[in-house]
């Protein structure tokens, strides 16, 4: 379909436009996810576009994974939570999933 490029020609092409590339070595590429979940790329080919004053970024390749951030809850922790602040179940669970940290939980709600 297309005619074989000579990549020289190619970059001379791409530079006259203003376009630049860059190959960035990379060994993992993370993206954090708005609700807290990590979507990891292993091994990933990145490219570094510079384009009408804009840099974009190009990541193909490698294994992809994704990691759910949210912290383990035990239930001797929100037992603890309860007995030190008198607070419900519910409120202690919910507390420690925003803190991820029992003794923040805690500090935050005997305040």
């Amino acid at each position: 379909m297309f005619p074989e490029l000579n990549p020289k020609k190619m970059q001379a092409v791409m530079k006259q436009m203003g376009i630049s590339q860059q190959e960035i070595d990379s060994s993992k590429v993370t993206i954090e996810k708005n609700d807290g979940n990590k979507i990891i790329i292993d091994n990933p080919s990145v490219t570094k576009i510079h384009m009408q004053g804009q840099e974009t970024f190009q990541i193909a390749g490698g294994s992809i994974r994704e990691e759910s951030s949210k912290p383990e809850i035990s239930k001797e922790d929100i037992q603890t939570i309860i007995e030190k602040t008198n607070c419900s179940e519910e409120k202690a669970r919910e507390t420690l999933e925003k803190t991820g940290d029992l003794a923040d939980a805690i500090m935050e709600l005997s305040e």
